[in-house]
């Protein structure tokens, strides 16, 4: 019995040893797998009931474990889609062919912490293994829509169109303008002083605002007054908006706005020193200061002077890029300038990362062990960022996996020798018929 029980837990040691070598051919192996989570090979001793004054030996078992929530070290890259998590949580992907087979939203979501995301044929960020990354898609505005944060119901694969076009309506105008003081004065030859400024319709197409400012010649003295005239292009050269101007010629306040009084076009709003006027398309909220206070419009010395007058707002034009930011935001790039958020990545977190199920290609799957998903904003709650231009590397750590290699070939050899031990005195056992 004691003897039989040597053999069964040197066997068992072999197939112990054999399974942690597996795990370390395996990290040796993808040492360089961007993504790759080391497995271990953990070993548990067996105990039997042994009788007084003699001992059987129960053996031992092996447990493997991949350990996920080990995080490699990022290296840098040139692709701006190239992700990487920094810190906890995942980013969700899906196979490509879920999404060719054409089944909607009814994609399985695998996890992964990082990956290199490019677009395929079909504007898809994807991976060269056929990953593709999931987000949130945001609103024409740019925001968020709120969605469930406990189900993959809101996201869709990122899908990014090389040929895609934008543009960027005018809705604001900033005027800091300089009137002259001496216009206004009795016996001033009451010239008026015009400006142009280009705004942007909802198609991109370049329009024209007239604004032209006609002073108020008194008989005696200073009127200190003047009438603002703003006429569309887009809407025939109409005249949109009429405001008469008047500024403050007291100590300490000179040259600032006293009054504006509409006549024709939105009414004055002096919370935040705008006008608004209605052009064909919509309206344009025109900054020209607010009451005593400095900037905007003033009237000051001789001079006509456009100080600064800036808008927002921007022609047509061709995406040239996609980036990823530490939200997981991603922004689409034009020529034109302009940028907009099309989707967000959210990180995706689970009570026990451990307990996932491993998947091909780095991915990892939700499982009852690894407990329900939730979907955070990267950097909120216990998640971490996302890294762009960045992959994470792989934990094995092939010295260490050399030393474990060595003292598993020493303890393989070993149960080996025992076997070879427990066959020698059974055949002495054998001999003693003899």
């Amino acid at each position: 019995m004691t003897i039989s029980s040597s053999l069964n837990a040197s066997v068992a040691g072999l197939a112990s040893n054999a399974s942690k070598l597996a795990t370390i051919s395996d990290n040796i192996a993808n040492s360089a797998t961007y993504g790759y989570k080391r497995s271990v090979a953990d070993f548990h001793s067996m105990v039997t009931s042994n009788s007084k004054g003699t001992y059987a030996a129960g053996g031992v078992r092996v447990t493997t474990q991949r350990l996920i929530d080990e995080r490699g070290p990022l290296v840098s890259t040139a692709n701006p889609t190239d992700l990487a998590v920094r810190g906890r949580g995942m980013l969700p992907v899906t196979p490509q062919s879920a999404i060719s087979a054409g089944s909607a939203n009814d994609f399985p979501m695998r996890l992964a912490t990082t990956g290199s995301f490019r677009p395929d044929a079909d504007g898809y960020l994807t991976t060269s293994s056929g990953l593709v990354l999931l987000g949130w898609p945001a609103n024409p505005d740019g925001t968020i829509p709120a969605l469930p944060r406990d189900s993959i119901g809101g996201l869709e694969p990122i899908r990014v169109n090389a040929n895609q076009f934008t543009s960027d309506p005018t809705t604001r105008i900033n005027l800091a303008v300089n009137l002259p003081a001496t216009e206004t004065e009795a016996g001033a030859s009451g010239d008026t002083q015009p400006l142009s400024i280009e705004y942007f319709d909802n198609l991109g197409t370049s329009e024209n605002l007239s604004v032209s400012f006609v002073p108020t010649v008194p008989g005696t003295g200073a009127s200190n007054e003047w009438t603002m005239l703003i006429e569309d292009s887009a809407s025939g050269g109409a005249v949109v908006g009429e405001y008469t101007l008047v500024f403050d010629d007291s100590p300490g306040l000179g040259g600032r706005l006293l009054s504006v009084t509409d006549t024709t076009g939105g009414a004055y709003d002096g919370s935040d020193g705008t006008i608004s006027v209605g052009v064909d398309g919509g309206s344009i909220d025109i900054e020209i200061g607010r009451l005593g206070e400095a900037g905007g419009l003033t009237q000051l010395s001789d001079a006509f002077a456009p100080v600064s007058v800036s808008k927002n707002g921007s022609p047509v034009g061709n995406m040239t890029s996609v980036e990823v930011d530490s939200n997981g935001f991603v922004h689409a790039y034009f020529d034109s300038g302009v940028s907009r958020t099309i989707y967000q990545v959210p990180m995706v977190d689970v009570s026990n990362v451990n307990g996932l199920q491993t998947d091909d290609h780095q991915t990892y799957s939700v499982t009852p062990e690894s407990g329900a998903f939730y979907l955070w904003d990267a950097g909120d709650g216990p998640t971490g960022d996302v890294v762009s231009y960045a992959r994470e590397e792989s934990t094995t750590d092939v010295a260490g996996e050399l030393t474990q290699l060595i003292q598993t070939q020493r303890a393989y050899s070993s149960n080996a020798k025992v076997i070879q031990t427990v066959d020698e005195m059974l055949q002495e056992t054998t001999n003693i018929k003899r």
